[in-house]
Parts: structure tokens; sequence; C-alpha cells
């Protein structure tokens, strides 16, 4: 008896439609509730799909989740920040790249690119829609634009050392010996006189020691 196995058909790179909302992301400056930006993105599919945000502009915008899944016939909300509000970026516009792709592959199977804008004041704005030159001055800024990965929202953090350096340590064990030293006038010692330290120099010693715990701490 012959069986038929049902196999999903073979997707060429970069042919899947992906589904987007909003497709353009506007932020004005004096609003603070604008500069946090959603978008969704959609997955009518049957099958799960995996997504990764890029950035022509990464330094300007942290994103929540630039790497993910969607299962299938499900959505997933994208939250994008502009963390770099100033003037003499208003009206510049930056592009934002969702790439998908099937969980078991890692070539891109369709892509989708979203606007994004700073402007000044929403109150400014005219509901007339952008001009066809401005539209093509638009598509010819981007038309060689380079997209860039853009990293996961995260906590601010200090990058991470690599240890106290071994001259630190070799002087901290230095200094430790000196104070273990007897000091000098010190009656009934079994260590030679000329190893006797004055008050002074332990004084001395006690301060390095004391400099170099901070710095190997905060290392």
């Amino acid at each position: 008896m012959q069986q038929h196995h049902h196999r999903q058909p073979e997707l060429v790179e970069g042919s899947l439609p992906v589904f987007v909302f909003p497709t353009e992301l506007v932020f004005y400056a004096d609003e603070q509730t604008s500069h946090k930006q959603v978008l969704t993105l959609y997955n009518p599919y049957e099958f799960a799909l995996k997504f990764k945000v890029l950035c022509t502009a990464p330094n300007k915008y942290s994103v929540v989740d630039a790497t993910g899944a969607v299962k299938p016939q499900c959505c997933v909300d994208i939250v994008i920040r502009h963390k770099d509000v100033r003037a003499c970026h208003y009206g510049v516009y930056d592009k934002f790249r969702l790439q998908v792709s099937e969980q078991s592959q890692r070539k891109a199977l369709g892509r989708k690119e979203v606007t994004a804008t700073l402007r000044p004041s929403a109150s400014q704005e005219t509901p007339s829609p952008r001009p066809q030159d401005e539209e093509r001055r638009i598509k010819e800024q981007f038309a060689e634009s380079e997209f860039f990965e853009q990293t996961a929202y995260q906590s601010e953090s200090r990058p991470v050392a690599g240890g106290p350096s071994l001259l630190t340590v070799l002087l901290g064990l230095v200094c430790m010996a000196a104070l273990m030293l007897p000091t000098l006038g010190e009656q009934e010692s079994t260590v030679p006189v000329y190893l006797h330290l004055s008050v002074n120099k332990k004084l001395v010693a006690a301060y390095v020691l004391g400099l170099l715990t901070m710095v190997i701490l905060r290392t």
C-alpha cells in the first residue's frame, strides 16, 4: 500500500510575506509616552517562526526581545524605545528590518522593513500624506543602507573586568608581610633586627594595602 507523506513546500529564501503593524514608527520629542513604541509581528502560518530585529541606527534605540520566536497563528509584541531624543535627530529617517526564518533553518525566509523618525512635536503634524518627492528621497536614502543587529534591551552594566593583576596581588602580599613584621624597638623577637620596621613604615604599608584592597574590590 502506497503511503503519501505530506511535506511542507520548500520556501525560497526571502519570498515569505511578513506581516508587521505598524509599518512606520513616529516618535515625538515633547511626548514622553511616544518614546516607547510597539511593533506587532503576526504569524498566520502553520509553522513556527523565529525572528531577528536589525536597524540602520542601533545606538539610537533599545529593543526588548530583539530575537525570539512566534508560534503558529500567533503574534508577538516587540517594544522599541528611542533613547537618544535630541534636536539633531529631528526628521532623520531610520529603518528597522524584521527577518523571519523557520526555527530549524538559518536562512531568512522573509523580511519586512519599518521606518522610524523623530519629530519635535505632535502639534506640528499635518494630516496630509508625505509628498512623492519625500517618499522618493527616503527610498534613495535606504537603497544602499546597511542594517546592524539590534541588541536586546538590558540595563546598563559595566564591562566585566578580568580581575586584579598579578602585580597588584604581589604588592598586597608584600604590604601584609610588612605589617606582620615586628616594630622597631621590640624586644624578644626571633626576627633579625634589620627586618624590624618603624611605625611610619608600617603606616605607609597599611595605607598602600587599603588602596590595593579598593582596587581589587572594584575589579
